[in-house]
């Protein structure tokens, strides 16, 4: 991955496993809509339970970036929506993500928010990626 490169300068803080900095060489890019917990009939999933909505999401996003041809090392930019005030649960969602398969798109450059409200009633969590196409 030659095209995509991550920097973190000593001058900054240390992160949490994301880059302050990812530079792209590639043309074109992939930018998902945010990633929502729903399944294929449009209906929340885990509903109160931020990690089965976490898992959903992810699953989602995987099937995205597929489809746009890529895996989730292609990110080059992450931001995730947290229904949540406290940076506790922030954390441990922060840390779910980090222990599963959308793992490497969050090495990128990333933020992590913590929102009042999503769009759809019930959700917990959304995130928005995009990507670098080879």
């Amino acid at each position: 991955m030659t095209d995509i490169t991550r920097i973190s300068p000593v001058e900054l803080h240390p992160t949490a496993g994301y880059a302050h900095i990812t530079i792209t060489e590639t043309g074109r890019t992939a930018h998902l809509a945010g990633q929502c917990p729903l399944d294929r009939d449009e209906l929340v999933v885990g509903e109160g339970d931020l990690f089965a909505q976490i898992d959903q999401v992810v699953a989602n996003s995987l099937v995205a970036l597929a489809a746009a041809g890529v895996g989730p090392e292609r990110v080059v930019r992450s931001v995730i929506y947290v229904v949540s005030d406290r940076s506790e649960e922030l954390g441990a969602a922060w840390k779910h993500l980090q222990d599963g398969p959308l793992a490497p798109a969050f090495a990128t450059a990333s933020t992590l928010l913590g929102v009042a409200a999503l769009g759809y009633r019930g959700q917990l969590v959304e995130i928005d990626l995009t990507a670098a196409l080879p």
